[in-house]
C-alpha cells in the first residue's frame, strides 16, 4: 500500500490592483487569487496531505531549516522567487542574522527530501529574469541549469504538445500515460544537466528533467500547473492527476510502492 505523502506547495498566488478609469474619475480595486486547486486536487485524490504556503506568507512560514522540512516528503516550488525565500522579515525589518533558505532547501534535499519547481514568470530565472535562482543553491539541487541573468519564458501562444523522451517511456512518472500530452501554451527554458533524465521534452525543449540529488531526488516541471500556461485541455486532462501523483511519488522515492 502506497505511503500517505506531506506535500508543501510554496507559491502559486498573487495579489492583483486595478485601475478603473471612467472619464476624469478613477478608483482601484485589489484582490487575492491562487492556483492550487488543480495540483490540490491530484494530492487529496491519492490520499496525501496537502499543504500550501501562499507567496505573501512565504517570507515568514516557510521552513527555516532542514529539520522544518524534513517534515515534509515533497516540497514544491511554483511562481515564488528566489528573493521571497531568501528574505525573513527578521533580517528585512529588524538586520538578524537567520537562516539562509535556499541553502535550507538544497540541504533538504541532499539528506533524502523531494524538491519539485513547477515554471511560471516568477520560477527559474523568471521574467525580466527577476525568479533569480540562477547560481544559488536551489539551482545545484536541481536537474537543470538555468539562463544566467536573462528572461528565460518562451512563450507559446499557438500552443505546443510535450512528448515523453524517447528514453524514458519506461520511466515510473509517465507510467500509463499517453506518450502525447495536451497542449500547453508556455514554459521556462532551461539545460538539463550532466546525470539528469529527460522525461518531457518540446523538439528537444526541457519540459521535465529528473535526477538523484545526493540522498533526495528534484525535479523541473518547466511549463505551469496553472493558468495561463497550463489551458483547460490539460488541467482538466483525464490523466492530470495521475502524472502528478506518479511524479510527487517518484521524488518522494515511493515509485516501488506503486
Amino acid at each position: 500500500m502506497a505511503r500517505i505523502l506531506r506535500v508543501l506547495l510554496a507559491g502559486e498566488s498573487w495579489i492583483t490592483q486595478t485601475t478603473h478609469i471612467k472619464g476624469v474619475d478613477f478608483f482601484t480595486q485589489c484582490g487575492y487569487g491562487e492556483g492550487t486547486r488543480w495540483l490540490r486536487r491530484a494530492m487529496e485524490a491519492a490520499g496525501h496531505e496537502f499543504h500550501h504556503i501562499p507567496n505573501h506568507l512565504a517570507p515568514l512560514e516557510f521552513p527555516t531549516t532542514v529539520e522544518e522540512l524534513r517534515g515534509f516528503d515533497v516540497v514544491i516550488l511554483s511562481d515564488i522567487g528566489a528573493n521571497t525565500l531568501l528574505l525573513h522579515p527578521d533580517t528585512t525589518t529588524y538586520s538578524r542574522v537567520t537562516a539562509n533558505r535556499l541553502e535550507s532547501i538544497r540541504e533538504y534535499v541532499a539528506q533524502g527530501g523531494g524538491l519539485i519547481m513547477i515554471g511560471g514568470y516568477m520560477s527559474f530565472q523568471g521574467i525580466d529574469g527577476r525568479a533569480r535562482y540562477h547560481s544559488t543553491p536551489v539551482e545545484e539541487a536541481l536537474p537543470v541549469r538555468l539562463l544566467r541573468g536573462l528572461d528565460d519564458r518562451v512563450e507559446m501562444p499557438q500552443g505546443f504538445q510535450p512528448r515523453v523522451a524517447e528514453g524514458a517511456k519506461r520511466h515510473p512518472i509517465v507510467k500509463g500515460l499517453p506518450h502525447e500530452f495536451p497542449v500547453m501554451l508556455f514554459y521556462n527554458q532551461v539545460e538539463l544537466k550532466k546525470d539528469a533524465t529527460l522525461v518531457l521534452h518540446h523538439d528537444g525543449a526541457v519540459i521535465l528533467g529528473v535526477w538523484k540529488y545526493g540522498q533526495g531526488r528534484s525535479a523541473a516541471f518547466t511549463p505551469d500547473a496553472a493558468p495561463h500556461g497550463a489551458p483547460p485541455e490539460f488541467l482538466d486532462w483525464e490523466y492530470f492527476d495521475r502524472l502528478w501523483q506518479q511524479l510527487v511519488a517518484w521524488v518522494a522515492g515511493e515509485e516501488a510502492q506503486q
